[in-house]
């Protein structure tokens, strides 16, 4: 459990990822340092996703944000009970326990997620930065998304479902099965679909906040590109 936690905690910190100053041959006017518009977007990108998973890593991280919160699958949250078994996975206090597992799940899988959205801000190709610079309040991660979205899912379905083991089990895996025509493989493809959601609606909303008001961040790369350009 040490060991858990001190991975976290390492990789939410401002230490984990280094921000590089890298060639660019989107220079922006006196920046200097060798530093262009494709640094600040990576800039950008590193200190947004170090925020959005120090959020949803945070203890029901995922349960307590609004934006974040994994839902149940409509067959397990919907109405038109159709048998006692499925009344039952309907009920409030089962489908809040639901509710809770699938999150925490997603919680327990984000931080091996973390690496691969790190690694490829470093190596995101970004032919344009100019644009994304002007862009919208999420541009930066829209971008990141297209890029990294489908090896983020596929890097976060073994932890969920490592993590829905609880149901993972002949009995329990049929009678979900029967009771609402989906079993726990489906389960854990549906949550770590919408983790890999979440966690760019978060570095999203983080990316907004930081365009919105650069100087909050302290970083003069950050300040000189989007408080001109933003």
């Amino acid at each position: 459990m040490t060991a858990f936690l001190d991975r976290r905690a390492f990789l939410v910190s401002a230490s984990a990822v280094p921000l590089l100053a890298l060639p660019s041959c989107n220079t922006l006017g006196d920046l200097g340092g060798g530093f262009g518009l494709a640094d600040a977007i990576r800039r950008l990108l590193t200190l947004s996703s170090q925020r959005a998973f120090a959020r949803l890593l945070a203890p029901d991280g995922f349960f307590q944000d609004e934006l974040a919160r994994i839902s149940l699958p409509q067959q397990l949250g919907g109405s038109g009970a159709t048998s006692i078994l499925s009344a039952l996975l309907r009920t409030g206090p089962v489908r809040d326990r639901l509710l809770r597992q699938v999150n925490r799940a997603a919680e327990d899988a984000a931080d091996a997620a973390a690496p691969v959205v790190y690694d490829s801000i470093r190596s995101l190709s970004l032919a344009d930065a100019v644009s994304i610079v002007r862009g919208g309040p999420r541009a930066a991660t829209s971008i990141l998304r297209d890029a990294v979205g489908g090896a983020v899912v596929s890097r976060l379905l073994p932890d969920v479902g490592s993590a829905l083991r609880l149901f993972d089990s002949a009995i329990v895996n049929e009678a979900l099965r029967a009771a609402t025509g989906i079993n726990f493989a489906g389960l854990a493809d549906d949550v770590s679909r919408k983790t890999g959601d979440a966690i760019f609606r978060a570095i999203g909303r983080e990316e907004a906040a930081i365009r919105a008001n650069p100087r909050e961040t302290g970083d003069p790369l950050l300040i000189g590109v989007f408080g001109v350009l933003g």
